[in-house]
């Protein structure tokens, strides 16, 4: 079978851009550059396994997990549904983190990355500021062994450990930095999120906000004197996560930022600045 053919039968069962970037991926090359081949031939090997992939995408299996991998903030990352996929918003939040690091920060810097999942929070902050540790923290197992993949993939030093949020945590750290499950079991979510995506990434007790209870009530003792801490949160979450930053850190400047679409997306602590 041609390449021209696979992509006439792939658009018959998937949406057009799908068929490209499936095929793209089984040929390893771009998708625009697919134009180039339409008249090589494709082996039966490569062909089986396009109709995998195409009957996963038909039975609403997110595009992410069929091809295996994302990009994240420049690099490529490794996902299956042992983990949360990567939202666009969580490249914000290390945006964002990177540049309050900037702000408060010369010298190296010890970070812990909270419920890391695949690791592309922590990993990818290893990549663009200068650490002395990178700790990236999970309770699941399976995730932590997508983690490790990952840390091989970046070739990174960083250290992966199993805990209960600070449970196994014995240091204090400049940055603190956290995507934790923050939605609510009640709340309806997407068909295809719902199904695939792991349950215990996702939803928190007490309308969401379960998590973040429990880092903020302890992340005191695991804060040195000038540390940044930074939460992605859900957009209605505002309010009553500055309340709860506020009972337990109100020594220190807290504030949330809005996503690029112009929502309360991210709980952001630094220290006081000094009155002048």
């Amino acid at each position: 079978m041609t390449v021209e053919n696979l992509l006439f039968f792939a658009k018959g069962h998937i949406h057009s851009d799908h068929a490209k970037i499936l095929i793209a991926e089984l040929l390893n090359c771009n998708p625009l550059e697919l134009l180039n081949h339409l008249n090589d031939e494709v082996s039966s090997e490569k062909v089986e396994l396009l109709k995998k992939e195409i009957k996963a995408l038909e039975e609403n299996k997110p595009l992410q997990y069929v091809l295996g991998h994302i990009n994240f903030y420049g690099n490529d990352f490794y996902i299956d549904e042992r983990v949360l996929i990567p939202r666009f918003e969580t490249e914000e939040l290390v945006e964002n983190t990177i540049k309050y690091i900037n702000e408060f920060f010369t010298n190296p810097v010890d970070i812990i990355d909270l419920g890391t999942g695949s690791g592309v929070i922590g990993l990818t902050l290893e990549k663009k500021v200068s650490t002395n540790s990178v700790d990236l923290i999970d309770i699941s197992k399976d995730a932590l062994e997508v983690t490790n993949i990952n840390c091989g993939k970046l070739n990174s030093k960083a250290n992966i450990i199993e805990s209960d949020m600070f449970s196994a945590v014995n240091k204090k750290y400049d940055v603190i930095i956290s995507n934790p499950p923050y939605i609510d079991p009640e709340e309806p979510i997407e068909d295809k999120v719902e199904k695939y995506e792991p349950a215990l990434a996702l939803y928190a007790d007490h309308h969401g906000l379960s998590c973040y209870e429990e880092i903020l009530e302890k992340v005191s003792y695991y804060m040195k004197k000038d540390s940044v801490l930074a939460f992605e949160i859900g957009y209605l979450q505002k309010d009553p996560l500055i309340s709860i930053a506020k009972q337990n850190l109100n020594d220190r400047e807290i504030s949330v930022e809005q996503d690029m679409s112009g929502r309360d997306r991210f709980l952001i602590v630094t220290p006081k600045k000094k009155q002048l």
